[in-house]
């Protein structure tokens, strides 16, 4: 009797810890995955960051560099006017010819 009561007693305890490693695997396995979801959302914020950054940057070159062009296009167009005198013309593209007409005005 007091054998079948101790193995009773070892088989209930067998089940509960069967019961709490698997509900611990489980809490270990949600922390898991909360963990990777809150590292792939820092991940993204920091991606987004870093293409505003980039975006930012780009945007600014691009920006010197064009107003840099219109700089050394004014400077050209007096140069050429005041050195060379004018020159006004216009052009039309037709679909076998191109109508050309230039005027060179020399100081």
């Amino acid at each position: 009797m007091v054998r079948r009561t101790l193995l009773h007693a070892t088989l209930r305890a067998l089940v509960i810890q069967c019961w709490w490693r698997s509900l611990q695997a489980k809490m270990l396995e949600q922390r898991r995955c909360l963990a990777l979801r809150l590292y792939t959302h820092q991940e993204w914020a920091v991606v987004k960051v870093q293409a505003h950054v980039r975006m930012w940057q780009a945007r600014r070159r691009f920006l010197e560099t064009r107003q840099a062009a219109r700089v050394i296009q004014t400077h050209w167009r007096w140069h050429t006017s005041q050195t060379r005198g004018l020159i006004w013309g216009r052009y039309e593209v037709g679909a076998s010819r191109l109508a050309l007409d230039i005027e060179i005005l020399m100081d």
